[in-house]
């Protein structure tokens, strides 16, 4: 279940004020493309959205808004980089990636699922002296619309 957007607005301007950042009117634009696009997007996505917005100040605003902890980079099988929101913002979930289009989505595991997995990572890391802090679970394959 996503976050009201009136939460994220509120996560992300305290964690930009944390990071000495302002939350522009260019950085909150993206956040709202971000929500709005519902899964990683690309640039060029973001800009089918609002084509009035300048390819590099988006950037620049990304970059920003990534070493704030707001976004993370998606890599998919394609060149192109995507863009979500980070997990503390909207929850922890997966992504399928196609390798046919590229496309990437996001996707949950039931709780039950989740803790198993949880469990089974630590047993595998176990003597290893690796400490987990979290996990992402890329599915690659082809998506129902290349199919």
């Amino acid at each position: 279940m996503r976050p009201e957007a009136d939460d994220v607005h509120e996560l992300v301007g305290r964690r930009l004020r944390e990071a000495e950042q302002m939350y522009t009117k260019g950085r909150r634009e993206l956040v709202e493309l971000l929500l709005a696009f519902g899964r990683p997007a690309s640039m060029p996505d973001l800009l089918e959205l609002r084509p009035k917005l300048t390819q590099s100040s988006m950037y620049r605003n990304m970059t920003d808004l990534e070493s704030a902890g707001v976004v993370q980079k998606i890599i998919g099988t394609d060149e192109r980089t995507r863009f979500e929101l980070a997990e503390t913002l909207i929850g922890h979930h997966h992504h399928l990636i196609c390798t046919e289009c590229g496309a990437v989505d996001d996707f949950e595991v039931p709780a039950r699922t989740e803790q198993a997995l949880e469990a089974d990572l630590q047993r595998a890391l176990a003597g290893t002296g690796f400490r987990a802090h979290s996990h992402r679970l890329d599915v690659i394959g082809v998506c129902a619309r290349c199919a």
